[in-house]
C-alpha cells in the first residue's frame, strides 16, 4: 500500500489540517486563569469549576484557585449533591450569603478539602445545547450589585473553551470511525457514510472532514486558505456572541 493512498496517514494529515481551526489553545490554562482571575476580582476566598461526566452522573472538579484548591480539583461529587449540584440540575444561578441556613449545602464535601466556605455564588456553565457544569466564587470580600452579571461573563467563556475542548474530541471519534471502515475503501467517501449514519455532533463533523479531505486532494494551498477560512468564521461567530 502506498503512503498516499494508507488510512492511517490520511487520517493524520485530515486531523492536522482540521486541528488549527478546531482545538481550543491551552484548554486548562484557560480554565485556571478564569477561576483565578474571578477569584481576584470578587476578591473571594476561592473559585472552582466544575464540570457534569454524564455517564457516570458526577460532576468533577477541575480547576479550582484560593483556598483548598489542591484538595478540591479532581473531586467528584453525585449529581444532586450540594450547591453545585442543584445549579447544573436547576440551570439557575444563585447566591447564598450563610450557607449553614441552605439544606442544599454538602457540608460533608466541603469539610473533606478542609475549606468551609460561608457565602457562595454560583453559576451555570450553559451552551447553546445544555447546562455542562458550574463555576461557585466562595467568600467574597466585598459585593457589587452586578456580582452576578460579571460571573456570568467568567461563566460563559468557560462554557466557550469546554465546548471547543469537546468539539476536538468528537472529530477524532469521527476520525476512528472512519480509520475502522476505511481499510479498503476510499477516505472521503468513508467520512461521508460515517457522517450519514452517526448521531449528532459527530455526523457533522465526519462531514466536516470529508470536505477537508476534498480540499486535501486539491491542493496545499486550497487547504492552507479553508483552515485559515474556518478558524476566521469561528472567530466572529464567538464574538457576535460577546456581551456588548
Amino acid at each position: 500500500m502506498s503512503q498516499s493512498s494508507d488510512p492511517l496517514r490520511e487520517i493524520a494529515r485530515l486531523a492536522a489540517d482540521l486541528g488549527p481551526a478546531l482545538v481550543p489553545a491551552g484548554h486548562n490554562e484557560l480554565l485556571r486563569s478564569i477561576t483565578a482571575a474571578a477569584k481576584e476580582l470578587f476578591d473571594a476566598a476561592a473559585c472552582s469549576m466544575a464540570v457534569l461526566d454524564e455517564e457516570a452522573d458526577e460532576l468533577v472538579f477541575h480547576v479550582a484557585s484560593g483556598e483548598g484548591a489542591e484538595e478540591v480539583e479532581g473531586l467528584r461529587v453525585p449529581m444532586g449533591q450540594g450547591i453545585a449540584g442543584w445549579v447544573v440540575t436547576s440551570g439557575q444561578p444563585i447566591a447564598i450569603e450563610d450557607v449553614t441556613h441552605d439544606p442544599r449545602f454538602a457540608v460533608d464535601v466541603a469539610e473533606s478539602t478542609g475549606y468551609v466556605p460561608r457565602s457562595i455564588l454560583a453559576m451555570p456553565l450553559e451552551t447553546d445545547r445544555a447546562v455542562i457544569g458550574v463555576i461557585e466564587v466562595l467568600d467574597r470580600r466585598s459585593q457589587r450589585d452586578r456580582d452576578m452579571e460579571l460571573l456570568a461573563l467568567f461563566a460563559r467563556q468557560a462554557a466557550l473553551a469546554i465546548e471547543n475542548s469537546r468539539v476536538f474530541t468528537d472529530l477524532g471519534r469521527a476520525l476512528f470511525a472512519s480509520l475502522e471502515r476505511s481499510a479498503d475503501e476510499d477516505l472521503g467517501e468513508t467520512l461521508r457514510s460515517v457522517a450519514a449514519g452517526a448521531p449528532k455532533p459527530g455526523s457533522d463533523l465526519a462531514d466536516l472532514a470529508a470536505q477537508f479531505h476534498r480540499l486535501a486532494l486539491l491542493g496545499d494551498d486550497e487547504r492552507t486558505a479553508a483552515t485559515r477560512l474556518v478558524g476566521e468564521f469561528i472567530d466572529y461567530l464567538e464574538a457576535k456572541r460577546r456581551p456588548r
